[in-house]
């Protein structure tokens, strides 16, 4: 029975808590890398097995592949008899010649057939799991993502996928043919002359035993050199995106020696990896010409005994040279099945990281988001002996204007990621309109609030399409009503394609300010009741500080706003300020009650102003 897409993606992407035993950061057992291996090749095979049609034809279409292929040198060895008996005639030469080429001819129909299913196979599994890592991506906690370097996670979604789908696609391809190749062989030979075939078999063994060394030496090699690339990746990555600041302080020499370290490393890994799997196939083919020399010696004496025919002997030297190509293919092999089992290991790594808790299948509130938000004694911690919030308690009313503000690492962004649920609480509850967000749909959630984070972000597309990205269904005029309201439209009349310029490379064309004001345009359109705004004007200059200001008081009426500012001038006159100070709320108020204080958010002033 065929399995269907998703019963697909649930048997490449298996949960972490399956798997015994202590884990590494990465998400694999730690100090058990062989069991690793032989995991990632049984959940490998599984994904195979999910498409019994599909093998059972490629192993029909194979089977007959090598009886032709095998049948071919006893066919061509009668014909060989036939040109030295003394009943030869052309015709009957000609007729088992023409059955010879019709035999290859099949054959090779055969291989070609199973070779496009093997493909197509292969190529549906390396989708499957392109799709399955991108699903697990948006399942992930961010906690998660704060931990791992990008460009290790893009190196194992692209090249540890393609190069476990290449290396499988070779192998799979060739893998069904060489043995029973080798078995249909060795068949023929016992039929064509016992001795023979013992020292053919001899050989084999020899060369297995020799591959088998050669591979687990080869196997922890290639999954350094995949390790190696992913920390390359990450430090491209790095050095491709930081590139103003590498130029601006000068550290061109120190980012080119550490790129020339992880270079090397890597150079050196992949040298290690490519030695042993090297020698594999020169070591079988050193086995096989030894065997073909005991053939070709030995047979000739059968020969001048008369136990074997000369077209036996030819067949028998086809046969020797035939059973050589497929044990030195499956020596090949080997090497690129370590290959890909390493390159496994990490997408299994990355398909088996933690997820987020379970989402809730309610509907969320069944009335219109007032904006009524409650943290009622809310802890939480990023590791489990390093606490960041302990008891914490506010609370805004529909509508209210709730600034938060305190020195670096107190804890302020964390305290809004909380609310739009990037990450869970350890305990206490958060609350939207009296219910527990955490009994909500995290869809739910999201949908009720507009965020604007300090770092901005645009995506390869047009304007039109960037400041819609929450509402991909608005209208032109609602995007440009949006743009208007935050000054977006004045730079943007000034481009010759208006609101279709296409932005690419994050929106390189564009200022920094710029950025900021179409990802403020873009929380405009959403319309949502409640309003996150992390330093929403860090990267505005002043006169278009205060314009978007003026929309913002506008924007604010009747809906509940968190924001969090360093520029203190901004706040003033928000209905309660909250300070925060090493992830615990000191003070709560207006500006003048905390400025009468003269506590936290009074030195905060102070310093501003001096």
């Amino acid at each position: 029975m065929t399995m269907t897409k998703d019963q697909k993606l649930e048997t490449v992407s298996r949960t972490q808590d399956s798997a015994p035993g202590p884990r590494t950061p990465g998400g694999s057992v730690a100090g058990e890398k062989p069991k690793a291996a032989r995991d990632a090749a049984r959940r490998i095979w599984a994904a195979f097995g999910s498409n019994r049609k599909v093998l059972i034809g490629t192993l029909v279409l194979s089977l007959g592949s090598v009886i032709g292929t095998t049948i071919g040198p006893w066919q061509l060895g009668l014909a060989t008899d036939l040109l030295v008996s003394d009943g030869f005639t052309l015709s009957a030469l000609l007729r088992q010649l023409l059955l010879v080429a019709a035999i290859y001819l099949v054959a090779s129909g055969l291989n070609f057939a199973q070779a496009w299913l093997i493909n197509d196979l292969v190529q549906n599994m390396g989708r499957d799991l392109r799709e399955a890592a991108q699903g697990k991506l948006s399942r992930v906690p961010l906690k998660w993502f704060d931990a791992q370097p990008r460009g290790e996670v893009l190196s194992r979604f692209t090249n540890d996928i393609d190069n476990m789908v290449q290396n499988l696609q070779q192998v799979a391809s060739q893998a069904m043919l060489s043995l029973m190749t080798v078995v249909g062989v060795l068949v023929i030979m016992v039929l064509l002359s016992v001795p023979l075939a013992i020292a053919a078999v001899a050989a084999i063994g020899v060369s297995v035993g020799v591959t088998r060394l050669l591979s687990r030496a080869a196997q922890p090699r290639y999954a350094e050199q995949w390790r190696e690339t992913g920390q390359l990746n990450a430090l491209v990555e790095e050095t491709v995106t930081g590139q103003a600041l590498i130029r601006v302080y000068g550290a061109g020499d120190r980012v080119g020696g550490r790129f020339a370290e992880k270079n090397n490393a890597l150079t050196a890994a992949s040298m290690r990896a490519q030695v042993f799997a090297s020698l594999i196939q020169p070591a079988t083919m050193f086995v096989n010409n030894f065997a073909y020399i005991a053939v070709v010696v030995f047979g000739s004496f059968q020969v001048l005994a008369g136990a074997l025919s000369l077209g036996g002997v030819q067949a028998f030297i086809q046969y020797i040279r035939q059973i050589g190509q497929p044990i030195s293919q499956l020596g090949s092999m080997a090497a690129q099945v370590q290959s890909a089992l390493a390159s496994a290991e990490r997408v299994f790594e990355l398909l088996d990281a933690p997820e987020m808790s379970n989402d809730t299948k309610t509907a969320g509130l069944d009335t219109p988001v007032k904006g009524h938000v409650r943290f009622a004694n809310v802890g939480f911690r990023y590791a489990p002996d390093q606490p960041l919030f302990e008891n914490v308690s506010l609370e805004a009313a529909p509508g209210q204007m709730l600034a938060i503000v305190g020195p670096t690492g107190a804890g302020k962004t964390t305290l809004v990621n909380l609310l739009i649920r990037f990450y869970e609480i350890d305990s206490g509850v958060i609350e939207l309109d009296g219910q527990d967000i955490a009994a909500m749909p995290r869809s739910a959630v999201r949908r009720a609030m507009a965020m604007v984070l300090q770092d901005s972000w645009l995506f390869t597309g047009t304007i039109h399409d960037n400041i819609a990205y929450g509402r991909p269904d608005a209208t032109r005029e609602e995007v440009i009503a949006a743009a208007k309201r935050c000054h977006v439209d004045d730079f943007v009349c000034t481009l010759s394609d208006g609101y279709d310029t296409v932005l690419s490379n994050g929106g390189a064309q564009l200022s920094q300010g710029q950025h900021q004001l179409m990802t403020i345009a873009r929380a405009f359109l959403l319309d949502a009741p409640i309003l996150i705004l992390d330093e929403a004007t860090s990267s505005v200059d002043t006169r278009t500080e205060m314009q978007i200001q003026t929309a913002m008081a506008d924007l604010r009426q009747g809906r509940t706003s968190f924001v969090i500012a360093h520029r203190l001038s901004t706040i003033r006159d928000a209905d309660m300020i909250v300070y925060m100070e090493s992830g615990t709320v000191r003070e709560t108020g207006t500006h003048d009650e905390l400025m009468a204080l003269e506590g936290g958010y009074w030195q905060l002033q102070k310093g501003a102003q001096t």
